[in-house]
């Protein structure tokens, strides 16, 4: 299923899931290729990690991103690799964007899954079936990796989902304002 886009972007040098509306695996695509043109619909996850005290942890896009680059997301988004699982894949993206560890969250769960299509500028696109992952952290050290985060806040999550508009401002990631309208 893989068209390549070249170019020298490192997306190109990624391939995704490709998958079908019931996310069932249709092989995989180019990471360039499955966010511009058209699109290919693949899988992907974002994770919401709370502290005890029921506040989200939001992260800043980097400005380096290609798409969505300076909103803001819930704690960390991203796409599952061939063969990798969604659970796998978050704990990843957690060490790797944030330092935050397995040992310090014991309850990662997936919570919800959802398709959307959003396009972004003139950029490209997310086409995407969305697995919505949750846990709690224990110890809430981090450490940020500024190559994907650019800024990082913890808000109260309750506030959030009530008052969305309070935090117009912040400018929201598509994904993550979809995975907060359903989580009821």
């Amino acid at each position: 299923m893989s068209g390549n886009a070249g170019g020298s972007h490192p997306n190109a040098e990624q391939e995704v899931i490709a998958v079908d509306a019931d996310d069932q695996e249709q092989g995989t695509v180019n990471r360039l290729d499955a966010h511009t043109g058209d699109g290919v619909r693949h899988r992907a996850f974002t994770a919401l990690v709370f502290d005890g005290d029921g506040h989200v942890l939001l992260a800043q896009r980097a400005p380096n991103k290609r798409l969505w680059d300076t909103h803001w997301d819930g704690t960390v988004a991203s796409h599952p690799r061939p063969g990798q699982g969604q659970k796998e894949a978050t704990r990843e993206r957690l060490v790797d964007e944030l330092g935050i560890t397995s040992d310090q969250y014991s309850d990662l769960r997936i919570t919800d899954k959802f398709e959307y299509k959003r396009y972004y500028e003139n950029a490209g696109l997310e086409w995407e079936v969305c697995a919505v992952l949750q846990c709690t952290l224990d110890d809430t050290a981090i450490d940020p990796n500024e190559e994907e985060v650019a800024g990082r806040l913890w808000v109260d999550y309750e506030h959030l989902t009530e008052n969305p508009q309070a935090y117009r401002q912040l400018r929201l990631c598509p994904w993550f304002q979809i995975a907060m309208r359903r989580d009821d």
